[in-house]
């Protein structure tokens, strides 16, 4: 299935480790901070994954594309979609299908594009959206469930 539910926002500063086992995020330090939450409805929200090669250069990189939708314009929502924009981030993001996926373990991951929209027609979407890339080796890593719910405590 398609689409995501939550994602899971830190600072990347405070993550001081990450251990992968067999392709998979299995253990992760944080320096006392915890994760910000946000849910989303279904079909409100996508992650996209691109590889970028040149074999000319030698130049691979993946980046990741995390889409998020806000409903409703009202302060309390352009003040998260603000601190989201302003920061260098790591992500924890829960697909459609229960898998969890980390964003930002190579680099920070940061805004690239964002918007607040009133709509036209009365049935048309109010609020806002923004657009965090991920630049890295390769794509995102699988977060080991059990580890999620530790950080997430």
């Amino acid at each position: 299935m398609g689409g995501i539910v939550e994602t899971h926002a830190i600072n990347r500063e405070y993550i001081s480790g990450i251990v992968a086992t067999e392709g998979k995020i299995t253990d992760m330090t944080l320096d006392g901070e915890k994760f910000k939450s946000y849910y989303f409805n279904r079909n409100t929200g996508s992650m996209t994954s691109n590889y970028t090669l040149d074999p000319a250069t030698g130049v691979r990189y993946v980046t990741t594309d995390l889409v998020l939708q806000f409903n409703r314009m009202e302060t309390s929502k352009r003040v998260e979609v603000t601190a989201l924009a302003q920061n260098e981030l790591a992500l924890i993001v829960k697909d459609a299908n229960g898998k969890y996926w980390l964003l930002g373990k190579d680099e920070p991951v940061m805004a690239t594009a964002g918007e607040g929209v009133t709509g036209t027609a009365r049935s048309d979407r109010n609020g806002y959206s923004i657009t965090l890339q991920d630049t890295s080796l390769e794509m995102p890593y699988e977060v080991d469930a059990e580890l999620v719910a530790t950080l997430l405590a």
